[in-house]
């Protein structure tokens, strides 16, 4: 049977959006799945212009088979922007790809209509006629070990928020949709950032060895909260802000206040359905606008 088709127009772009209710979640479908990107545009666009989109696509649902999609597939409209990436040494085989970038509305329809519910960007830009940046965001992923939980590792980021304004730096908290947070740091471009996160990670497990591990081996993260800073290498990507996340229900990496954490006394606190989602985008706005612009500052 041939896909269910729909035509619409999309900021002046043509797109044929297929099987609209198909159930991408167990309770939620491809065409609630556009709407939320749609409503979440004005703030998730931001978070992605310029920056190459890894799509992690699931066109059976969660419950299906997924995919990580780099390069641009074959369909790819000739409108959608590109930006030839260096990959060495990538499972592809290939020396470089050409990433799709978000920049705009149709786009992120497009992107959502091939059920790429998941958009992860990496911590640097490439310039309008190609060219890759510097990064100008640092990364830290707090991944609570069991039997912590995000209580923990809301813990752990106000300890790493001390740290990181003793160096002068300011820092804003997401959740990852999932079970742990990210801090993110706007700075001026550096290429530092890796060699900078995993001293500031050190730093906090030598202080906090009963709450924080900084390296990788699992069987050290039992009870504690690993604070992952090899995001920051230039070759890996972070869930972009207000994406969703693939889960029996889905669930959103959502900007969230200190004082959240600061109460954040329960491991269901910091979780967000879409709807609650974009009701915090009214009342809020972009929690993580700091993070745009000439906000960052210089590496110490």
């Amino acid at each position: 049977m041939s896909p269910k088709k729909t035509a619409v127009t999309v900021e002046g772009r043509e797109l044929a959006l297929s099987n609209l209710d198909k159930k991408l979640y167990p309770e939620f479908t491809k065409g609630e799945v556009i709407d939320y990107y749609v409503r979440a545009a004005p703030v998730l666009l931001p978070h992605l212009k310029d920056r190459p989109a890894t799509r992690i696509r699931y066109p059976d649902g969660v419950d299906g088979q997924k995919f990580f999609e780099k390069n641009a597939p074959s369909h790819t409209p000739d409108w959608v922007r590109t930006a030839r990436v260096p990959t060495p040494g990538s499972s592809s085989g290939r020396d470089s790809l050409d990433f799709v970038v978000v920049d705009d509305l149709p786009t992120l329809v497009w992107c959502a209509n091939l059920a790429a519910l998941e958009l992860h960007v990496p911590q640097w830009t490439v310039g309008p006629r190609g060219g890759l940046h510097d990064p100008d965001l640092v990364v830290f992923d707090l991944d609570p070990g069991a039997p912590a939980t995000i209580v923990e590792a809301c813990e752990v980021a106000r300890l790493l928020r001390d740290l990181l304004a003793e160096d002068g730096l300011d820092s804003y908290p997401k959740t990852s949709g999932k079970k742990g947070l990210h801090l993110y740091v706007p700075i001026r471009e550096s290429e530092r950032t890796s060699e900078y996160a995993k001293k500031a990670a050190q730093r906090l497990a030598a202080d906090h060895g009963d709450l924080v591990v900084s390296r990788m081996e699992k069987r050290l993260r039992k009870g504690k909260v690993f604070v992952d800073w090899s995001q920051n290498n230039p070759a890996k990507t972070t869930v972009a802000a207000y994406s969703l996340r693939a889960a029996p229900s889905p669930s959103v990496s959502t900007p969230v206040t200190w004082e959240e954490l600061d109460d954040c006394d329960d491991a269901a606190a910091l979780v967000f359905s879409p709807d609650e989602v974009l009701e915090r985008i009214e009342e809020h706005g972009d929690l993580l606008e700091p993070l745009l612009g000439e906000h960052g500052r210089a590496l110490p």
